[in-house]
């Protein structure tokens, strides 16, 4: 007598399988949403970092800080990044801050117009990136430097 082979998967395996991916799917979504605002947040960062040398040099031919980053700066802008621009700035001290400021649109919506600053007191020989101020960015979306 044979038996009789099992032909496919019964309704309930296949509920459960698919209930498993629905488990699997709510919490991997928002983890990458968080991923992907990480990711255009670090092109602000490296567009700040770009501008270290610069400062730094502007700052020890002239004695000054530039009135506009655009003014040593190759890129001020981005994909992701709205701006680069000079926030404050104190030459007596050897002061100067740099913002960032994320685009209004067609990025993350947890980052829009959220800002990063890169700050030094020393005339650009050391440089901090933090988010503080008004519109700074929530440190989760930070690079690890930057918190």
């Amino acid at each position: 007598m044979k038996k009789a082979l099992q032909q496919g998967f019964t309704l309930i395996e296949l509920m459960i399988v698919v209930a498993i991916i629905g488990i699997l799917a709510a919490v991997a979504i928002p983890a990458y949403q968080d991923y992907i605002a990480r990711s255009q947040v670090s092109e602000a960062v490296s567009l700040l970092g770009s501008g270290k040398t610069p400062m730094a040099e502007y700052y020890a031919d002239k004695g000054s800080w530039p009135t506009n980053a655009s003014d040593v700066m190759g890129n001020t802008q981005g994909k992701y990044t709205g701006a680069i621009s000079i926030g404050a700035k104190n030459d007596t001290a050897q002061a100067l801050t740099l913002v960032a400021t994320m685009k209004a649109s067609g990025i993350n919506a947890n980052i829009t117009s959220g800002t990063v600053l890169l700050t030094t007191s020393d005339g650009g020989k050391n440089w901090n990136c933090t988010a503080s101020g008004t519109g700074a960015l929530s440190s989760k979306f930070l690079p690890g430097a930057c918190r």
